[in-house]
């Protein structure tokens, strides 16, 4: 056979792959026998997960376990942990598969308060939903009237010409509220999706008869939270306090309140309550073997406590938490962005952190930052990032240049939509702020002013309609810091004053702001101010990185201030070692499980056995699934290029290990054929699905150390050979 042409080897590999010539099943191997709605998702039983909330949901059902896993499930839905949601109510399924509220619960882990403002629900990622949707509203006539009038609260909302389905949605609940005074899961509902369609007051009355009756709900906590998101953010204090004591165990918990104690400047509290989200998270992810981009809430937890850690000058800590996330694995689907959403995280992370702590040498340095600039938005935030950096190292020339393409982007990419236009465009924003910087170095002072006071206009006008995003921002500061720091520089410490105090307005406690604030009132003469803002910058960088700058310059000032906590409540010190016992901060590749499984030969193999290499392991569906030999024959056609990243190829499958060694084909493979006879491995790695007792395609990239580096699992192989070897190279080259 080695002597065949390569073509000719190939095709007969992959005919002599399929060990017997079985009649492929109706049903590919791998896909639910239920539908296309049950091939992704989660596919492996549910467990019971301690800390998610006291929320019970009671319903009818045939199998008295039912209930149990419903309101496991409805808990974590009020937490927007919508992938486990639907695990647990997939179960719910297996055990009641008539059950038209499990299918209302799995159409709401995509039907939710995220997307009822949706605008094309034609998109493919709502197929499913539609599915679960359908079937529950199938069945709907064997249910009690409470019940019906839920699913029918979402059939009316998600219909496919309804145009104001958030309206609908709250007219529908609240009709069910009205049936059932007593039914604090609708109160609960209802006080979510009215969340900016009326009084954040008379929602947070709704929310508190939730609470009346049950003080701990973490639905109603939640629902507080976002009611004053943004709007009097204070008001949500008492339930930042209770949510993450309610539902502990849920990242999510404690990711809610930090949003608030960032916006009102208790950075202790944001960052306590975010490091905790982002380690809690993490434990689960290692727990059960989740990978950065499957998990949508990690890279946005990192980045937000990235920005909170520059916030108390801990600018290596922040700057550590961009790099890991830069580090950790993309997927080619999981995210329409060329790069994934945890890179575009870790990207934005590192540049703001870059900028606001002036490390201009990093910016600019060949190769330093990872840009996303395929696309006119990664080229456009490359040219205003260098734009700044140039002008700040007297590269003025360079600089206008970035300054050009940065409005030339704009304008490209601005709608053209004249109403709209006249409202302001963010991208403005970032147009204008380049233009004054640089007009500014330029020596141009007049028209640097005018452009930085047109930014600050956009970003007023962005920040009080709602259109600036600060969850957390993309700007490294206010603009009108940026002001501020120009005035005081020339001498007028009059007007830097003013704009440092609209920037603290904006940003409350930012330490940037408060030393420009000392260093402005000291030059202005008042010693006594000059000592309040001094003391006031000692308590928010209690815990700064040294030598900063910005804190330098007001301690030679000899004022000897006192720190001076000036928060709406007391706050707790942020200190790292104090959350260890949660977990790990920063993502690391987690172990793999244990691989136990015998070659061909009966002999037992493990991962042990290739320390010191990577492995592509991939578990395939045996000889009835043609797609899986399609797969394993990519691989092996390009063996010798994985050969070359110093990875072996192990395919796994429940066939014996005499059935295995009876194909002799086989033997001309560059591929290890492995047995998992009673598919205890498969389980290990889910690659097994326990809702239909069936084998799932695995493929999964475990590095020199024996850890989890990437891995895809579903209804379908992976087949984007290609990309399995550039994650291996990026593999490869990290530390």
């Amino acid at each position: 056979m080695r002597f065949l042409p390569g073509g000719m080897r190939s095709l007969l590999l992959l005919l002599l792959l399929i060990l017997t010539s079985a009649v492929l099943a109706d049903d590919a191997p791998g896909h639910s026998s239920h539908g296309a709605a049950f091939d992704s998702g989660m596919r492996t039983k549910p467990w019971v997960i301690k800390g998610v909330g006291d929320a019970p949901f009671p319903i009818t059902a045939k199998n008295a376990e039912v209930q149990m896993w419903f309101d496991q499930g409805n808990a974590l839905l009020h937490s927007f942990w919508f992938e486990e949601a639907e695990r647990s109510f997939r179960w719910c399924l297996k055990l009641d598969p008539e059950n038209a509220m499990v299918y209302w619960s799995l159409a709401r882990c995509g039907f939710n308060w995220f997307t009822v403002g949706a605008k094309d629900y034609d998109d493919k990622n709502f197929d499913r939903y539609k599915t679960f949707l359908s079937e529950a509203v199938r069945r709907k006539s064997k249910v009690t009237e409470r019940e019906r009038m839920y699913i029918e609260a979402w059939e009316k909302a998600y219909a496919p010409l309804e145009k104001t389905r958030g309206k609908t949605m709250c007219t529908a609940l609240q009709q069910l509220v009205i049936k059932y005074p007593n039914d604090i899961e609708a109160k609960c509902l209802l006080s979510l999706f009215n969340i900016g369609q009326g009084s954040a007051f008379a929602n947070e009355l709704l929310i508190q008869q939730v609470l009346a009756k049950n003080p701990m709900h973490p639905g109603a906590h939640h629902a507080s939270i976002h009611n004053w998101d943004g709007i009097s953010s204070e008001q949500a204090i008492r339930s930042c306090e209770l949510y993450g004591k309610s539902a502990p165990g849920i990242g999510h918990a404690m990711h809610m309140p930090g949003h608030i104690y960032s916006k009102i400047g208790m950075w202790n509290e944001a960052a306590i309550a975010m490091d905790s989200a982002t380690r809690t998270e993490l434990r689960y992810m290692n727990d059960r073997l989740a990978l950065p981009f499957e998990t949508w809430n990690y890279p946005h937890n990192r980045n937000y406590l990235c920005y909170i850690q520059e916030q108390l000058g801990m600018a290596e800590v922040s700057l550590q938490g961009s790099a890991d996330m830069l580090a950790a694995p993309r997927d080619p689907d999981y995210n329409s962005e060329q790069a994934g959403r945890i890179a575009l995280e870790g990207l934005a992370a590192r540049v703001r952190a870059l900028i606001k702590f002036e490390h201009w040498d990093k910016i600019l340095a060949p190769n330093s930052i990872e840009w996303n600039d395929k696309e006119d938005p990664g080229k456009m935030a490359r040219a205003f990032c260098e734009a700044i950096a140039l002008n700040a190292t007297g590269k003025l020339f360079e600089a206008r240049e970035r300054v050009n393409t940065v409005k030339t982007i704009v304008a490209k990419l601005k709608p053209k939509d004249k109403d709209k236009e006249a409202e302001g465009y963010p991208l403005d924003l970032m147009s204008e702020i380049a233009d004054g910087v640089v007009c500014l170095g330029e020596g141009h002072l007049l028209e640097g002013q005018r452009h930085l006071l047109n930014a600050a206009d956009f970003e007023q006008k962005l920040r009080d309609g709602g259109g600036y995003e600060d969850d957390p921002p993309s700007m490294p500061w206010p603009v009108m810091r940026i002001l501020g720091d120009h005035y005081r520089k020339q001498g007028d410490n009059k007007d830097a004053i003013q704009c440092y105090e609209q920037a603290l307005k904006n940003e409350p406690n930012d330490a940037f702001s408060l030393s420009g604030l000392a260093l402005a009132h000291f030059a202005n003469g008042n010693r006594e101010q000059a000592a309040h803002f001094a003391g006031r910058l000692q308590y928010v960088w209690a815990a700064a990185d040294p030598k900063l700058r910005w804190m330098d310059e007001v301690t030679k000032l000899g004022l000897e201030a006192k720190p001076i906590a000036e928060t709406i409540r007391p706050e707790r010190a942020y200190r790292l070692r104090d959350l260890d016992p949660i977990g790990p901060m920063n993502w690391q590749p987690f172990q793999a499980p244990n691989l136990q499984v015998l070659d061909r030969n009966g002999k037992k193999v493990d991962l042990q056995n290739y320390r010191g290499k990577n492995v592509v392991l991939v578990f395939f569906l045996g000889e009835a699934c043609v797609h899986c030999v399609g797969q394993l024959k990519s691989i092996n056609d390009k063996s010798s290029d994985f050969d070359a990243q110093n990875t072996v190829l192990l395919a796994v499958c429940s066939e014996t290990p005499a059935k295995l060694k009876e194909a002799k084909a086989l033997d001309q493979a560059n591929i290890k054929f492995l047995s998992d006879n009673a598919h205890e491995n498969a389980r290990r790695f889910s690659s097994y699905d326990d809702f239909e007792e069936i084998e799932l395609h695995s493929t999964i990239i475990i590095d020199k150390a024996g850890r989890v580096r990437w891995k895809r699992t579903g209804g379908d192989p992976f087949t984007n050979i290609d990309f399995l070897l550039s994650e291996l190279k990026r593999i490869n080259k990290s530390k």
